[in-house]
C-alpha cells in the first residue's frame, strides 16, 4: 500500500505510547546555551592535533551535497559524554569544540568528507563520499568523548499526518511482526505536544502495518523521533559511544608500554580520559620484541587516538640490563631496573610536554609492585607516576584487554626474563637501593637516553611489518656443536646443564653475547640455552639478523621466565 493511501491514524491512547521517557539512544535537543550560543564550528586545534580544522565553506559545501546527492549524504547526531554536560559553560563549550575537531580529523583519515557543527548539547556530523556504513559507525564508536550517536534522516514537515507518513515510510518493513513504541523529543512552538505525536504516529503505525502490537516497556523496536521547529529527525540507527573526555582536553602523558596485558589497558584508559598519550618502550629483547610492541601501540593509537599526533620512544636498554646484572645485588635487581626505567622516561617526557608517566602496575601482582617497592621506585622519577590499574585483579585487566582488542598481541608477546631476582626483595629499603646504585655506571643510562629513537606513530603505520627471522630449535646437540648457556651466573649455578649433553658448554650471559659471539669460531654451530627457550630464541634471532648463520636454540625444560622481575 502506498504511503499516500494510508488512512488518518486513530488517536486512541491504547494504540500508542502515552508517556515520554528519557532514552540513552536519543539526543536531547535542549535550548541553546545561556550565553546565546548558536551552532559552533570547531576550528582551533590544540598542540599535537592534526591541522585539518574546518573551513568557513564547510556548511555550504555540505548543504550543496545534501541537495545534489541526498543518497550519498549521511547525518549523525552525536550525544556528549554526561560528565561534559555538567561542566561550566566555558568548559563545556571548549570540550564540545575539541570533540568536533577530533571527529573531523578521524573521519577525514578514512577518506570521507565531513562537516561538523556543535549546538549546546550535541554535535551534528554530515558525511559524504564515505567508504561504508560500518566503517563510519565504527570510527564514531571509538572516539573518546562520545556517549552515543544516531544516524538520522532530516526533513521538514507540515503537520502531524505528514510526520506519520514519513515515519511510516522509514519503518514499514522494520515493524512487521514486531512489538514497538514511539518516543518523541520536541523543541519549539507547536500546536501539538510530544504525547500527541506519540499517540498519532503510534496509532497509525499499529493500524496500518501488521505489527506485533504496542509495548511501552522493552519493545522489540523503538521508533525515535526528534522535532526541532519545523525540522523532523527520523533516527535510523543508534549506537553506543566510548564515553570519556575528548583527547586534547587533558594534559599529555607518557605511557610505559611493554606489549603485555597491563600496559595496553593502562594506556587505553588514559586515551579514553582525554589525555594525549605518547608511548615509551624499553627494548631488552631485540628487534622482534620491539616490532611487537610497536604494533600494539599503533593499534591503540589508530583505533582510539588517531585524532592527534603521537610519539613512540624506543629506548635501547640492553646495556643498562647488563650493567645491573653485573653490579647490583640480585635481590634488588627488579627494583633498580624499574628505577632506571622511570629515570629515562622522565628525561624523555619533556620532549612531548608530558606531565606524568603511566604504568600498568597493580598492588601485589608481582614482587616489585608492593607498596614499599612502588614508593622506592617512584622516588627516582622527576614526573608523577599514574597507575590506573593499581587495585585491579589480573582477570579484570585481561577481560578489558580483550574488549579493546589488544589481547591477541599481548598473548603473542614473549615474557622477557633478563633481570630475574632469585629471591626478590618485597620490602626494599631506599638506603639499600641507593647503595647498590652507587656501583652502577650511570653513563650507560645516559647513553641509552641519547640513543633513544623517537618515531611518529603515523610513520609506524606506513612501515612494513618486519618478518621475524627464522631460528632453528633443536632438542639435543649434534656432533661438533657447542652449547652457550646465556643465563645469569647464579641461575646457571643453581641449575647447571648436565655433562651428559655430549657437547662443550660455554657460559656467556646474554648481555655479553653481542660482543663475545663475533669472536667465536664461525665454522662451528652454537646452541643458545635458557631455561624456557624465550631468551635464547630472542637473542638467536638478533644474532641471525646481524648475519651470524651458525646459531640455533637448544630447547629443554624449565620455567625461569615464569618469575617476575
Amino acid at each position: 500500500m502506498n504511503t499516500e493511501d494510508q488512512h488518518s491514524p486513530s488517536m486512541e491512547p491504547a494504540a500508542a505510547a502515552t508517556t515520554i521517557q528519557e532514552n540513552a539512544s536519543a539526543v536531547s535537543l535542549a535550548p541553546e546555551s545561556p550565553a546565546g550560543g548558536h551552532a559552533q564550528e570547531s576550528s582551533t586545534p590544540v598542540p599535537g592535533q592534526e591541522d585539518v580544522t574546518a573551513s568557513s565553506q564547510e556548511n555550504t559545501v555540505a548543504a550543496g551535497k545534501e541537495n545534489a546527492a541526498p543518497g550519498d549524504l549521511r547525518m549523525f547526531l552525536v550525544k556528549l559524554f554526561p560528565e561534559i554536560i555538567i561542566k561550566s559553560t566555558g568548559v563545556r563549550r571548549a570540550m564540545t569544540k575539541q570533540l568536533g575537531n577530533n571527529i573531523r580529523n578521524v573521519i577525514r583519515r578514512s577518506g570521507a568528507e565531513c562537516s561538523v557543527s556543535a549546538v549546546w548539547d550535541h554535535i551534528t556530523v554530515k558525511i559524504w563520499n564515505n567508504p561504508g556504513k560500518e566503517e563510519i559507525t565504527g570510527l564514531l564508536s571509538r572516539i573518546p568523548g562520545i556517549h552515543a550517536f544516531m544516524e538520522v534522516n532530516r526533513s521538514t514537515f507540515t503537520d502531524l499526518h505528514d510526520i506519520y507518513l514519513q515515519t511510516l515510510e522509514m519503518y514499514r518493513d522494520r515493524l512487521v511482526g514486531k512489538t514497538f513504541c514511539v518516543r518523541v523529543k520536541r523543541r519549539g512552538e507547536h500546536s501539538f505536544t510530544s504525547v500527541d505525536v506519540e499517540k498519532y504516529v503510534g496509532g497509525g503505525l499499529n493500524q496500518n502495518l501488521p505489527t506485533g502490537g504496542v509495548k511501552l516497556k522493552d519493545p522489540e523496536v523503538q521508533v525515535n523521533l526528534e522535532i526541532d521547529g519545523n525540522t523532523l529527525y527520523l533516527i535510523r540507527d543508534s549506537r553506543q559511544g566510548l564515553g570519556g573526555y575528548p583527547i586534547g582536553t587533558q594534559e599529555a602523558v607518557l605511557s610505559l608500554i611493554s606489549g603485555g596485558y597491563d600496559s595496553g589497558v593502562s594506556s587505553f584508559r588514559f586515551i579514553r580520559r582525554g589525555c594525549l598519550t605518547h608511548f615509551c618502550f624499553f627494548n631488552m629483547g631485540g628487534r622482534e620484541h620491539e616490532e611487537g610492541v610497536k604494533q600494539e601501540a599503533y593499534y591503540l593509537w589508530s583505533r582510539y587516538g588517531a585524532s592527534h599526533r603521537v610519539k613512540f620512544f624506543a629506548v635501547p636498554f640492553e646495556d643498562v640490563v647488563g650493567a645491573i646484572l653485573e653490579h647490583v645485588n640480585s635481590h634488588l635487581m627488579g627494583v633498580v631496573l624499574k628505577r632506571m626505567m622511570v629515570r629515562a622516561a622522565s628525561a624523555l617526557a619533556g620532549q612531548v610536554d608530558a606531565l606524568a608517566l603511566v604504568t600498568g602496575e597493580s598492588v601485589g601482582q608481582v614482587s616489585s609492585q608492593t607498596l614499599t617497592n612502588l614508593k622506592v621506585i617512584e622516588q627516582a622519577s622527576e614526573c608523577m607516576i599514574l597507575r590506573p590499574l593499581i587495585t585491579e585483579d589480573k582477570q579484570t585487566i585481561i577481560d578489558q584487554c580483550r574488549l579493546i582488542g589488544t589481547a591477541e598481541i599481548a598473548e603473542s608477546m614473549p615474557e622477557y626474563c633478563g633481570v630475574i631476582s632469585q629471591k626478590p626483595a618485597v620490602h626494599a629499603k631506599l638506603e639499600d637501593v641507593l647503595a647498590e646504585e652507587a656501583h652502577f655506571d650511570f653513563s650507560v643510562l645516559d647513553k641509552a637516553i641519547r640513543e633513544t629513537v623517537c618515531l611518529d606513530m603515523r610513520d609506524i603505520g606506513r612501515q612494513e611489518r618486519i618478518t621475524a627471522v627464522p631460528v632453528t630449535t633443536v632438542t639435543a646437540p649434534e656432533p661438533g656443536d657447542a652449547v652457550i648457556d646465556i643465563r645469569q651466573s647464579d641461575e646457571a649455578e643453581d641449575s647447571p646443564l648436565p655433562d651428559t649433553l655430549g657437547a662443550e658448554i660455554l657460559a656467556i650471559p646474554f648481555y655479553r653475547l653481542a660482543t663475545e659471539f663475533p669472536q667465536l669460531d664461525p665454522n662451528r654451530r652454537y646452541l643458545l640455552y635458557c631455561s624456557n627457550g624465550v631468551m635464547s630464541r630472542i637473542h638467536a634471532a638478533a644474532l641471525r639478523e646481524k648475519g651470524f648463520a651458525n646459531v640455533a636454540v637448544l630447547r629443554r625444560g624449565g620455567s625461569c621466565c615464569a618469575r617476575e622481575a
